[in-house]
């Protein structure tokens, strides 16, 4: 219950300035965070997520109203209701599983950039400085010019609302959720003493209205691609946020659960004129610090957001606005991930430089850019890594003539001619798993060691995976030996790498007889290559 309306009380004008910046209205961003926060509570697959308008929603939804509605709030909301239908797809289809390999140094870069950007846009609102409209490096370009002009009042409520805020610790956070006093104790301050900061002012009242969607085939058709935006950008915020909760909360979300339940609450949403919405960081955060960990936080909140509508805001239209900044800025601060920020002396190379390029990309871009390219940028440094791993998986090893084939020296022939060092076979072992990683440094690594030899042994017998990457480099390798007169033998092929490589033809030059099953085979089979009579006992 701390939760939800802990969580109520900081979504309550972030709702109300989203849609306004959306270009639909205060009263869309309230609806939206009533009909996304209840109906993903209920239906979704994350007990502890807040879900309700956010910034990334927010900013396609205001380019879907300019560019591709032209204006037109009923068309707009058809969109938004595509949107919902388009998630539930992807749930239904299970896509959603695959935002949980998201890398921590993605994650954390990303949480990291949220928190700083919860501080940087709320710098103004704290010094009672009217919000500065677009992103944080829009604001950031606003600062020479503003910070000069602050309100006294706003400072003062803001700074005791802060100190609270850090300050409350221990114990008494246990039953008493920190955001919560901050916010009360900066309140009264401001109603007792310094009433000369901005507050909330007027909330919107009513219930919504139904909006009948447009269902025309020409318009359906037009906005599919905004709606699929809407749907994909909803989809990996909330799944980001699901992981943020799991982190916190140490449980385990169903992302595609998660998904259905998000889009259903669109579709929701945009039947009663609301933004669409996703998972939302902060509200999440802020819940379950205030001790929010099951879906009851999430419904609560949005009980108590009918409520203000139905003519109860009198209760919030008083709060500073700079006391919420206050609150907001304790949040961000506790969203930024220090866990790895204190130990970033310690991190890898390449992952540091993934979280800090998420972060940056968080903080001075866009969400959805910052976690496509971090999660490009952590591929690439981990398919470096494998790289590694799989070449040394790779064993190449001649096999001597007297060990292997049985051969020994004919009796009347001179030291000179004879060389105990011969190895007309060679070995080459493909130990593990084989991925594009290490597919172009396959051919580099063992091409050399194939042309020494007159046979080679492929030993399949320890391989466990391999990709179409590495399947079709192994077929070049082959290539590779019959250019320099080099025979194959294929040992030990079972599935599933079998599978695989007869997929896409590998050994087509290969003789059927030619595979083996184990290494006594092979042994048989290479002296018959070479000419040589039956295995002798010493050959044992």
């Amino acid at each position: 219950m701390f939760g939800g309306v802990t969580a109520t009380i900081v979504a309550l004008p972030v709702a109300l300035a989203f849609g306004v910046a959306s270009g639909l209205g205060p009263e869309a961003g309230i609806y939206g965070a009533i009909a996304v926060g209840f109906f993903a509570a209920v239906f979704g697959g994350t007990p502890s997520q807040i879900s309700g308008p956010t910034g990334p929603m927010t900013v396609a939804m205001a380019v879907v109203v300019t560019q591709y509605t032209q204006g037109d709030p009923v068309e707009a909301f058809t969109v938004v209701i595509l949107g919902g239908l388009f998630q539930i797809a992807l749930g239904l289809l299970r896509i959603g599983r695959f935002v949980s390999y998201t890398p921590y140094s993605v994650i954390s870069g990303f949480m990291t950039g949220i928190g700083m950007i919860i501080i940087i846009i709320q710098v103004l609102p704290f010094l009672g400085i009217k919000p500065v409209p677009g992103g944080p490096v829009s604001v950031i370009s606003a600062w020479p010019g503003l910070l000069g002009s602050f309100n006294t009042d706003a400072v003062i409520v803001a700074a005791i609302a802060l100190v609270i805020g850090f300050a409350w610790r221990g114990f008494p956070a246990r039953y008493v959720p920190g955001p919560l006093v901050a916010l009360a104790a900066g309140s009264v301050a401001g109603l007792l003493w310094f009433g000369g900061a901005p507050t909330i002012g007027d909330i919107p009242r009513g219930l919504p209205e139904f909006q009948i969607p447009v269902l025309s085939p020409e318009f359906l058709l037009r906005v599919i691609q905004p709606a699929l935006i809407l749907a994909l950008l909803g989809s990996i915020d909330s799944l980001l946020t699901s992981l943020i909760a799991d982190s916190i909360t140490r449980t385990r979300h169903r992302p595609n659960k998660e998904l259905v339940g998000q889009g259903i609450g669109n579709m929701a949403s945009g039947f009663i004129g609301g933004l669409p919405g996703a998972g939302a960081t902060l509200g999440t955060v802020v819940s379950i610090r205030a001790g929010g960990r099951t879906p009851v936080a999430g419904v609560l909140r949005s009980l108590v957001l009918i409520a203000l509508i139905m003519g109860l805001g009198w209760v919030v239209e008083p709060i500073p606005l700079a006391v919420l900044a206050a609150v907001l800025m304790k949040v961000g601060y506790d969203i930024i991930d220090w866990k790895f920020v204190t130990r970033i002396h310690h991190v890898r190379r390449d992952h540091l430089l993934v979280m800090l390029l998420t972060f940056a990309l968080t903080v001075f871009l866009d969400l959805v850019t910052a976690v496509a390219i971090g999660l490009i940028a952590a591929g690439f440094a981990h398919a470096r890594r494998l790289e590694l791993l799989e070449v040394d998986n790779v064993v190449s090893a001649p096999m001597l003539d007297i060990d292997f084939l049985g051969e020994a020296p004919p009796s009347d022939a001179d030291d000179e001619d004879y060389d105990p060092f011969s190895a007309r076979v060679g070995l080459v072992s493909f130990r593990g798993a084989f991925s594009v990683a290490s597919s172009n440094r396959l051919v580099q690594a063992i091409g050399p060691d194939v042309r020494d030899h007159e046979i080679v042994i492929l030993d399949f017998s320890p391989t466990t995976y391999v990709d179409d990457s590495a399947a079709l480099l192994m077929e070049q390798v082959i290539s590779t030996a019959e250019d320099e007169g080099t025979h194959c033998i294929v040992l030990g092929l079972a599935e599933p790498v079998s599978s695989t490589l007869n997929s896409l033809n590998v050994f087509k030059s290969v003789p059927e007889g030619h595979f083996v099953n184990n290494m006594e085979e092979a042994r048989e089979l290479s002296r018959s290559m070479l000419g040589l009579t039956a295995t002798p006992e010493t050959a044992d």
